[in-house]
């Protein structure tokens, strides 16, 4: 595909440029010859005048002596003989042939005629006798004076201009290509069984959505390996129970080969039940540590808590806002944990602040990290710093005290905290533009701890589209909602 583009773009532009420069070329070939002849034609005007006055050989030489030649330069005068049988005069250089100067005098206009070494150029001219003819010598360099520089600048600029498309289109090639060529590693490594691989989601749109689906079909797929184990695993752990009865069944057979035979197929069968749970539980394992180290969608996940806790929000009168989760936001973070960590947030909201307060969720993408808000038009935290500490009991909330009462773990924003530090990012707490508490999730994209400093140099794409949920029969979701907990879920911070 790129040597393709560039094979487009070195045709298109090689067209183009000949269908410019070589217009371009004849012209300044045809300016250079009139410039030529322009020139000549002053010089022979110039000696006009003189003509007019008098056809005396002294003082035509003088006028030539003085003209833009110089003496002995390019101009001749050929002046008809004065009386009948009298001879012509010849003043300066003559090198049109008799002929060209008759033929001149017949046409009565300026001609050109072809002499050694260049061209001559044939003016006539009245006097008392009849027709003089001034002929002014044009040698072919200065018919293409200047013509071979203004070739060779129009060769220079077309060649710039070919070589500048080839090295656009190679920029755009490799735009394209390398998205390609990321997506098509991935879906080699993942056929070799690496469930960790994912595709930055980058280029061209459909690019772009080829690799959000290839992340959402390795999801998948992980997922259903996940299901595959944990069934298997389920199976084997199902098959003790009559392992058990076997084996008491055999141990009461008394002695003999076949009693022996069969306890020795019992404890086999068992020795193999055993192994393929261990296998089973090793591979759910290596699936799990895929799964987190693949990452997940968090702009999906965040969607998808939302629809849970907005049932329970229209329950309360709360107004919720949704703003950069309409596309996809990869964090280097599994889907469970981020889940759990949102539904601490989510928790606290709804735990700490009175029914009707209205609260946000916000998603900004930056170069090296994400940013999850949630921010809340409550009465605020009193001591952030604490709040972050485990064992914080929520205190410091001036509203709902009896639900912040002792024997809290405090365990909602430590989660939080581990899960944003896991990645090289932050948790902080702070005002939000609602007016309450803002918690901002620093979830870091390349596993190195950012400076405060400069994320204030950040240009966050952030495209806000805040949308307010409502039930719309979603209640039953508060308890059908995969892998969801209560309302109260992680909020004891």
């Amino acid at each position: 595909m790129r040597w393709a583009l560039v094979k487009v773009a070195l045709a298109v532009t090689t067209m183009v440029v000949v269908a410019f420069a070589v217009p371009l070329g004849l012209v300044v070939k045809e300016m250079a010859s009139d410039r030529a002849y322009g020139g000549a034609e002053r010089q022979a005007a110039a000696i006009g005048p003189v003509l007019a006055i008098t056809t005396d050989r002294t003082q035509l030489e003088r006028a030539l002596a003085s003209a833009e030649t110089g003496p002995g330069g390019g101009i001749g005068i050929h002046v008809p003989a004065a009386t009948k049988g009298g001879s012509p005069t010849e003043v300066g250089v003559r090198r049109a042939a008799p002929a060209d100067v008759a033929a001149a005098v017949r046409l009565g206009r300026a001609s050109i005629a072809e002499v050694p070494g260049g061209t001559a150029l044939l003016q006539p001219t009245a006097v008392a006798s009849g027709i003089a003819v001034v002929e002014v010598y044009v040698p072919d360099d200065a018919l293409t004076n200047g013509v071979a520089t203004s070739w060779a600048v129009l060769a220079g600029v077309g060649l710039a201009l070919v070589l500048g498309s080839v090295a656009v289109a190679d920029r755009l090639g490799t735009r394209m290509v390398r998205p390609a060529e990321r997506l098509s590693a991935a879906a080699h490594d993942l056929g070799r069984g690496d469930l960790g691989v994912r595709v930055q989601e980058d280029g061209p749109k459909e690019l772009r959505s080829a690799a959000s689906a290839f992340n959402s079909m390795a999801d998948q797929v992980v997922q259903l390996l996940t299901n595959e184990r944990e069934l298997a695993a389920d199976l084997s752990h199902r098959l003790r129970t009559p392992l058990t009865v076997l084996r008491l069944n055999a141990a009461s057979l008394g002695d003999g080969p076949a009693a022996e035979q069969t306890r020795a197929a019992v404890e086999q069968l068992e020795h193999e039940v055993d192994q393929i749970i261990r296998t089973a539980r090793a591979q759910r394992e290596h699936t799990a540590q895929a799964a987190a180290a693949a990452g997940c969608d968090a702009a999906e996940v965040i969607r998808a808590r939302m629809d849970f806790w907005s049932a329970l929000a229209e329950d309360e009168g709360r107004t919720v806002r949704v703003a950069g989760a309409d596309r996809p936001v990869r964090v280097p973070v599994a889907r469970p944990d981020l889940a759990a960590a949102l539904d601490a947030m989510l928790g606290n909201v709804f735990r700490h602040t009175p029914e009707g307060t209205a609260f946000a969720v916000d998603v900004h993408n930056a170069d090296d990290a994400v940013i999850v808000l949630v921010s809340d038009a409550g009465p605020g935290i009193a001591d952030p710093a604490a709040a972050l500490r485990r064992g914080w009991s929520g205190g410091g909330r001036e509203d709902r005290p009896a639900a912040t009462g002792g024997g809290s773990t405090g365990l909602g924003l430590d989660i939080v905290r581990r899960l944003a530090e896991s990645t090289g990012g932050d948790v902080r707490i702070g005002r939000s533009v609602l007016g309450g508490t803002e918690v901002r999730v620093w979830l870091a994209l390349d596993g190195r701890r950012a400076h405060a400093g400069a994320r204030r140099g950040h240009r966050l794409r952030r495209r806000i589209g805040g949308r307010v949920f409502g039930a719309h029969g979603r209640r039953a979701a508060r308890t059908a909602a995969p892998g969801a907990g209560s309302p109260g879920r992680g909020a004891g911070s």
